[in-house]
């Protein structure tokens, strides 16, 4: 990749496994909320040009995504894409599902546009003339597309087989909601894949920061054993979670700095609002200049949380009845 080099460092022994627990009635809280302001998340991302340099790590976690997701045997009927962007990867989920109706949602129309321009663009001038004698429930379309909150989906329960999300959770301010929200949409035996950004992304730029404020610069990623508790009590049976650091290196802090802004910004409402002075950018400057490593390079991390999870079984009705189940007695 022009311009930038990066090294996978896995922790294979922070794979965690958590207990099943009963679903809980998803309640509003704040436990594990960040003041994110989601208006500032969509203008951060209604100008797709802006964070196109940052689709080269999105497509690295979307394949290290895919290879966990081929060790899970599924046969989707329908398959959500949970903040899809410009539609990356709904080509590869349907090549991977070729009979699966996919949904593609994101909260900037933006990205969405782009989306359809893509799709529309790699459909085949066959297909394009088939599309004209067809009937329009046979016409070749490919995944639909919506734009809202993906913590309020406009689905049916039990609508999808497979909640897919890559690197999108973190903008969002309540996640506890999400995993209820996608709970609600799974049908059961439904699978969760998702993965975000881990506390450690961005240190780097924090410490550099942290000379001239004490202002939050970057989001405070949530933890992933937070994570892990959180898909626990919106009923999610099992759920496995593991991270690494993937460590991109630049040449120049200007470079590192432009990535940074391509990844959305600062979407906390909490962010500092005014300029500094050039004499306090020159001090967070040389503090990032000073972290340059043995091979000269500039490092930024990102830590990459994975998880996945079932949706299981009810143990209880709406209403809060103990649903028993009987099986037969085998001869």
């Amino acid at each position: 990749m022009q311009g930038r080099m990066f090294k996978s460092f896995p922790l294979s022994h922070r794979l965690l496994r958590f207990p099943v627990a009963p679903p809980i009635s998803p309640t509003p809280s704040n436990q594990f909320s960040a003041p994110i302001d989601l208006v500032t998340v969509r203008h951060a991302f209604a100008n797709p040009a802006s964070v196109q340099d940052s689709q080269f790590l999105r497509r690295e976690v979307a394949q290290r995504m895919h290879e966990r997701l081929a060790l899970v045997k599924l046969t989707p009927q329908d398959v959500l894409d949970a903040g899809c962007g410009e539609g990356a990867d709904l080509p590869v989920l349907q090549t991977t599902y070729p009979q699966a109706r996919l949904l593609g949602f994101d909260a900037a129309p933006a990205m969405l546009a782009l989306a359809q321009i893509r799709q529309l663009g790699a459909m085949t001038s066959v297909n394009r003339l088939l599309g004209k004698f067809l009937p329009q429930s046979m016409r070749p379309g490919g995944p639909l597309l919506a734009a809202g909150d993906f913590a309020r989906l406009p689905l049916a329960a039990n609508a999808v087989d497979l909640v897919w999300s890559n690197l999108a959770l973190h903008w969002h301010p309540q996640p506890d909601q999400v995993f209820a929200e996608w709970h609600r949409v799974l049908r059961t035996d439904g699978l969760l894949m998702f993965s975000c950004f881990g506390p450690d992304t961005f240190k780097e730029l924090r410490d550099a920061f942290a000379v001239l404020d004490a202002a939050p610069h970057t989001l405070p990623f949530v933890d992933m054993h937070d994570f892990g508790d959180m898909l626990v009590n919106a009923g999610f049976a099992t759920p496995v979670m593991d991270m690494e650091t993937i460590t991109v290196t630049y040449d120049t802090a200007d470079k590192l700095l432009a990535d940074a802004r391509a990844w959305g910004g600062n979407p906390l409402a909490t962010r500092r609002r005014g300029l500094c002075s050039r004499q306090a950018w020159r001090r967070v400057m040389d503090t990032l200049e000073g972290m340059r490593r043995p091979d000269g390079k500039l490092g930024l991390s990102f830590e990459i949380i994975y998880g996945h999870a079932f949706r299981p079984q009810a143990r209880t009705t709406a209403t809060g009845e103990a649903i028993i189940r009987f099986e037969p007695r085998r001869k």
